[in-house]
């Protein structure tokens, strides 16, 4: 059976530590929203179909003000999202496993990206599609530049991991679509919070190995106002 993909692009943030009263997401970089860059890029790639995960209130907004608007024609259902991270990824997973039959879940792949990311490229999403299906979990990212320091409780530091084997990590993360439903399931049925993303929960409650991929530098996450600044030049 053909290999199925699927893009879960998160667009249900706020962006506290943006300072705006408008969803970061929703922030308009060069004329255009921030979205709106990301799922361009998804539109361009391999993947088949995309699910957009948006918060409440803001379906219509988001599919007439930039699904219709910037021809994007891979988005195959906008679900709402739920009150953290993780809420919303297992929204769009459980809408996945509702539309499929069991059979094709075997052949199927999801890449879970940040709406936030206006620029990841083509070629990484494409590189992480043939990848995913030949290791079944992978994550973006980029090796730390600086020297990182781990610190105690009261901010003293405690130790210095080797700077060669520290990852930023980055979306998208991709995953066979039954690893990371059952991780999710697992999670949301034994109540564990605070995961900060996907490659997270599968660790936590599997034993699966999760392949490292190079990605780029310039994929950064638009979260502060700094970061726009940076975006904007990003841009240009």
């Amino acid at each position: 059976m053909k290999n199925k993909t699927i893009a879960i692009v998160l667009s249900g943030g706020k962006g506290k530590r943006m300072g705006t009263t408008v969803s970061k997401q929703y922030l308009m970089l060069k004329n255009r929203p921030i979205l709106s860059y990301a799922l361009e890029s998804f539109e361009k790639s391999n993947i088949d179909e995309i699910i957009l995960v948006v918060g409440s209130g803001d379906k219509e907004f988001v599919q007439h003000g930039i699904v219709n608007k910037y021809n994007i024609k891979k988005v195959k259902a906008i679900v709402e999202g739920g009150n953290e991270r993780y809420n919303s990824v297992y929204n769009a997973l459980v809408y996945i496993d509702r539309m499929m039959s069991e059979v094709s879940l075997d052949n199927t792949y999801v890449l879970v990206h940040d709406g936030a990311r206006p620029f990841i490229s083509v070629s990484d999403i494409n590189i992480i599609i043939e990848e995913v299906i030949k290791e079944k979990a992978c994550v973006l990212g980029v090796k730390a530049k600086d020297t990182i320091k781990l610190s105690t409780d009261n901010n003293y530091v405690e130790s210095t991991p080797d700077r060669s084997n520290v990852w930023q990590i980055q979306t998208p993360q991709a995953f066979q679509f039954k690893i990371l439903k059952s991780s999710y399931d697992k999670i949301i049925d034994d109540n564990i919070k605070n995961m900060t993303d996907d490659s997270m929960v599968v660790e936590t409650v599997s034993d699966i190995k999760i392949k490292l991929l190079e990605g780029s530098y310039t994929n950064i996450k638009i979260t502060t106002p700094e970061d726009l600044i940076i975006g904007e030049t990003l841009i240009k």
